[in-house]
């Protein structure tokens, strides 16, 4: 038997005896089909993984060598594990025996291998799928609890100020209902005075309405998480039904109503003698009825215990505080004003300042600001009433040395009131600080007793007398003829001003109705009138004689005849504007 034909009895042999083996036999048809169910078997294990098949196929035709060297490169993989030492105990080492080891063992590798890449294939999609089941875990219980939230309210959700967290609008409505069996109310009043108003004075009950059920459906369910990070407060209309006749005379009853009524005074801007400072409020007592009304309905129809006056603002509070921005700012707005100081020179000073304006500021209750102009107008005319000079009762000493009274006439110190009412209007406005003299419609001489200085003419109607002073010395006399006694033509007293002088004048008389013709017409070398009323000074060539009584029979229409040598000299001497004084 040859070398072949042993090896082939062998193999037979070896199949027999160990049916976990699977022979391999060369030339025969028999041993080619068992080799081929070998490999499907293996393709069918791979479960589709040609790559694998196709390598196999490729190692079958290796030589043994190159087998030998893949068996190494699998086994560096393994980071050292000889698996292939494990697999192959209990199979002899030599070929040379039993032919078909190595293939066996180089199959069974090969198996190993595609099991193990086919198991990293898989170990690469297992994050995604535990993720994607927590995730739809997640949303499980988030709907879950959203289907909660459906009939239930939000936590953190205050109901007209009461926590009804995860409550349903039952559980509302039933805490509402309880509140009404014995229901008081209490009211805290000022001076610790308390009263109480019980649901059964006022036949209080509670009646079911909507405004729950509608608060509940008004929550998104799917948008419950955001409660977590915010609060949610629900006013709702809570239907009560009481008796309010009965309500109204509890109210009229409470202490705070019945005692006396003083009434809050705001604070207001205050003149402190300096400067204008917020004055502060005054509480009082009265009841705001319309406030105090409302509040007990509002906290009876919620259920609440007790009221505090005081707090909700239920006496009558006033309209301004010592912290109103307004009050301040009207303040402000006053001293402003007080800022200017006005000094007029007069006979002594007279000072418009802070004392004097605070009392022309006033303010609305609106703390609106007003700067009274008529108050300053009236202010200027008691001025010019006390340093006007004209028409007021002044005294005079003759240069003989006769003191008299004298009084009426145009002359003297007469202030513009209304241009100088503008300018002090305007200096306050702007704060200025000045001195000045007040705007006049007519100046006098000197603002001492006598305003007509030490230089003017003088007429004695007693003594028919008249001078001439210049700078308090005579500087010309003479006797005159002055006006007939009678009401109609007499020379009227007081203190007057030469209005202008003119040579050659033709004095005219009043107009005769009957004739349509002046009464008098006389012409006069010199005229000098000191009224517009047409009395004057003048030459009068017709009067026999000057002084004495020759004026009760002869007296002019009402002026002072001068001799006209004496009329010439006084001409030349004065000018318009010299002061004349006439008494008796």
């Amino acid at each position: 038997m040859s070398n072949k034909e042993e090896f082939e009895t062998g193999m037979h042999q070896d199949k027999t005896e160990t049916s976990d083996e699977i022979s391999v036999t060369e030339g025969t048809a028999e041993e080619s089909e068992n080799y081929d169910e070998e490999i499907s078997d293996f393709e069918d294990d791979e479960s589709g993984h040609d790559d694998e098949i196709e390598y196999i196929e490729e190692d079958m035709v290796y030589p043994d060598e190159e087998d030998a060297e893949s068996d190494m490169e699998y086994e560096d993989e393994d980071d050292g594990t000889s698996e292939s030492e494990d697999y192959d105990e209990g199979i002899p080492e030599s070929d040379d025996e039993y032919p078909e080891t190595g293939m066996m063992k180089k199959k069974r590798r090969r198996r190993r291998r595609g099991a193990r890449r086919k198991e990293k294939k898989n170990y690469g999609k297992k994050p995604w799928i535990i993720a994607g089941s927590i995730v739809a875990g997640l949303l499980v219980i988030y709907l879950g609890i959203s289907a909660f939230f459906i009939s239930h309210f939000y936590v953190n959700t205050t109901i007209n100020g009461k926590d009804f967290s995860g409550k349903t609008a039952a559980d509302v409505e039933e805490y509402l209902r309880q509140q009404v069996d014995g229901y008081e109310l209490t009211i805290l009043e000022l001076d610790n005075a308390t009263d109480v108003i019980r649901g059964s004075d006022i036949h209080l009950e509670y009646k079911e309405n909507s405004d729950v059920e509608d608060a509940l459906k008004a929550q998104n369910p799917l948008l419950w998480v955001k409660a977590f990070f915010s609060r949610t407060s629900t006013d709702v209309t809570i239907d009560v039904e009481y008796d309010q006749t009965a309500l109204d005379e509890k109210i009229q009853s409470l202490q705070a109503v019945v005692r006396e009524q003083t009434e809050p005074v705001s604070a207001y801007p205050k003149f402190d003698g300096n400067s204008f400072v917020v004055e502060p409020e005054v509480y009082g007592t009265a009841v705001n009825m319309e406030t105090l009304t409302s509040k007990i309905e509002e906290y009876i129809t919620e259920f609440k215990s007790e009221l505090d006056m005081e707090a909700e603002e239920c006496y009558k509070i006033p309209q301004y505080t010592s912290e109103s921005p307004e009050v301040q700012a009207a303040c402000d707005t006053m001293n402003q004003y007080c800022q200017a100081s006005v000094t007029y020179t007069m006979t002594e000073n007279v000072v418009v300042d802070k004392t004097v304006i605070s009392t022309w500021l006033s303010y609305d209750e609106n703390m609106q600001v007003t700067f009274n102009e008529d108050a300053v107008r009236e202010w200027m005319r008691e001025f010019g009433s006390t340093y006007d000079t004209v028409g007021t009762t002044r005294s005079i000493t003759t240069p003989g040395g006769k003191t008299v009274e004298v009084s009426g006439g145009t002359y003297g110190w007469s202030i513009d009131e209304e241009t100088e009412t503008q300018n002090l209007i305007n200096s306050i406005k702007n704060g200025e600080v000045v001195t000045r003299e007040p705007a006049y419609a007519q100046t006098a001489a000197s603002h001492s007793a006598q305003d007509w200085g030490t230089t003017y003419i003088e007429v004695d109607l007693s003594a028919q007398h008249m001078w001439y002073i210049v700078d308090g010395s005579v500087a010309l006399e003479t006797d005159v003829v002055t006006g007939l006694p009678t009401a109609d033509r007499q020379t009227p007293a007081g203190v007057y001003y030469i209005l202008y002088t003119e040579r050659n004048a033709t004095l005219k008389g009043e107009t005769n109705p009957e004739t349509g013709k002046p009464i008098y017409e006389t012409p006069v070398s010199y005229w000098m009138p000191f009224t517009w009323q047409g009395h004057g000074f003048h030459d009068a060539n017709w009067q026999s004689s000057f002084g004495g009584s020759r004026y009760q029979t002869n007296g002019s229409h009402g002026c002072v005849n001068m001799p006209v040598d004496q009329a010439g000299n006084l001409f030349s001497m004065i000018s318009a504007g010299t002061p004349v004084v006439i008494h008796y």
